[in-house]
């Protein structure tokens, strides 16, 4: 079974939809990819199934719950986590707040200890500045603080949105780094991303979605390597 299951779906702004009869699935344990261009409605889907926007049509089911009505802090409550597109750490707290802040809804202590500890061997330069404000840190601390801050709440599935937009080569390197390794440590991954080449690269498998549709699907190394995906997305 289908650690996520997407049926169906439909999401409208106003009279405008923004997603269209979209269906996917994601397994325990993989790296799955939705890649498409500025527009084609990937943070459409991924605020649907986090809960923060309500589909006009179709179902989501998560470990076999359908939750496409149930409200966003009870999804992140049964193990569903989302690092939003553009970071948003909380400015004006340190990093370490701002981890804590992650599990919010975790009132073990010594859990979330030791959570706190394997966010900073992840991330050893978050635990180097833990004291300063998070708005002072670069693109890319800030990225890992909000992956970090996802991960205090020890997620079976954690949601990505657009992690490289906006960083340094050498970040997004690191990023992606890291998100297999999260997979080796045994997390779900749904990966958004605009950057087709690095998001199949790391996938198990991946759709194309294209004005709110799926287009393509596929293994990531079939669309990394499907002539249509080439020409779109992969510059040739």
């Amino acid at each position: 079974m289908a650690m996520l299951e997407v049926k169906n779906l439909d999401v409208h702004y106003g009279v405008i939809q923004g997603v269209r009869n979209v269906s996917f699935e994601v397994n325990q344990g993989e790296v799955v990819s939705l890649i498409g261009a500025n527009g084609a409605g990937k943070t459409s889907i991924l605020r649907t199934i986090s809960g923060l926007v309500r589909p006009s049509n179709g179902t989501i089911t998560f470990e076999g719950q359908e939750i496409q009505k149930t409200p966003a802090q009870k999804i992140v409550a049964s193990g569903l986590s989302q690092v939003p597109e553009g970071r948003h750490v909380f400015p004006g707290l340190s990093v370490l707040e701002n981890l804590e802040m992650g599990a919010f809804l975790r009132k073990n202590r010594e859990e979330n200890a030791q959570n706190l500890k394997h966010v900073f061997q992840r991330f050893p330069r978050l635990e180097e500045r833990k004291t300063q404000d998070a708005a002072t840190l670069s693109g890319g601390e800030q990225q890992m603080l909000a992956m970090g801050r996802a991960l205090m709440s020890q997620p079976k599935l954690l949601l990505l949105d657009e992690p490289s937009m906006g960083l340094a080569p050498i970040f997004i390197q690191e990023i992606f780094e890291i998100i297999k390794d999260i997979q080796k440590q045994g997390t779900t991954v749904l990966l958004i991303e605009q950057n087709a080449n690095i998001a199949l690269s790391i996938a198990d498998r991946g759709y194309v979605l294209e004005t709110g549709k799926v287009i393509l699907s596929g293994t990531g190394k079939e669309l990394l390597a499907s002539d249509e995906v080439r020409k779109a997305y992969l510059g040739g």
